[in-house]
């Protein structure tokens, strides 16, 4: 299996040759914006090429937020040349600096140290980012705005199964089927109270309601 690169960056150009000129080694993945960047991230990339000025989300934001949860080395892409501008970098939990312009030989070998320096064993995280909230499936763990949110086996079992299923509708005998088994010794009415407590918590950290109420149907995730 081919290594992962996610490249990320608002200019197109900037994409497109540094995918061309690493496609045949490397297995890239794009992004073209911090939140698209948040999503890509799932795929468990490598490395990553990350430029800091981007409209809608900086280089610096994204690496802030995601730095707890994933080890693979960050590169910062950028026009800036101010030690003050490397030092917030590192501090942010970048692995170096690639000042534009740069040549591409020059990129490939430090991309090629920084892997071989890395020799990470590969995670089997799968962390996803639904605005504020990040879920991490493997550690089982919910944090919004790097606040911890206390869920319970079942509540987090829950918020998994809407979550991997963003906008399909399930109803309460479903996610009771599909979360406590057929052979739970409870009934249907329980997902109520569960996702009461779900929305109880996520509510004290965001005002954003991550699981809809569809009347007459059941819930479904809101991202």
């Amino acid at each position: 299996m081919k290594t992962k690169i996610l490249i990320v960056d608002d200019e197109h150009g900037i994409v497109d040759m540094i995918q061309s000129y690493f496609q045949k080694q490397y297995d890239i993945l794009t992004a073209y914006s911090g939140q698209e960047a948040l999503q890509k991230i799932a795929s468990n990339p490598d490395l990553i090429l990350l430029d800091i000025n981007m409209p809608d989300m900086d280089g610096l934001t994204v690496c802030q937020k995601v730095r707890d949860y994933i080890t693979c080395p960050i590169l910062f892409l950028t026009a800036r040349i101010e030690s003050s501008d490397k030092i917030i970098g590192f501090q942010a939990g970048a692995d170096d600096y690639i000042v534009k312009p740069f040549d591409l030989d020059e990129l490939g070998a430090r991309i090629a140290a920084h892997l071989r320096r890395e020799q990470r064993r590969q995670s089997n995280s799968a962390v996803r980012f639904f605005g504020e909230l990040a879920l991490d499936y493997s550690a089982r763990t919910a944090t919004i705005n790097s606040q911890s949110i206390p869920l319970s086996k079942r509540e987090f079992e829950i918020v998994e199964l809407l979550s991997l299923n963003a906008g399909q509708v399930f109803d309460r005998e479903r996610i009771y089927e599909l979360v406590w088994g057929l052979d739970g010794d409870g009934n249907s009415d329980t997902i109520m109270e569960h996702i009461r407590k779900i929305r109880a918590k996520f509510a004290a950290h965001t005002l954003h309601n991550y699981i809809e109420t569809v009347w007459g149907c059941g819930y479904r995730w809101n991202a």
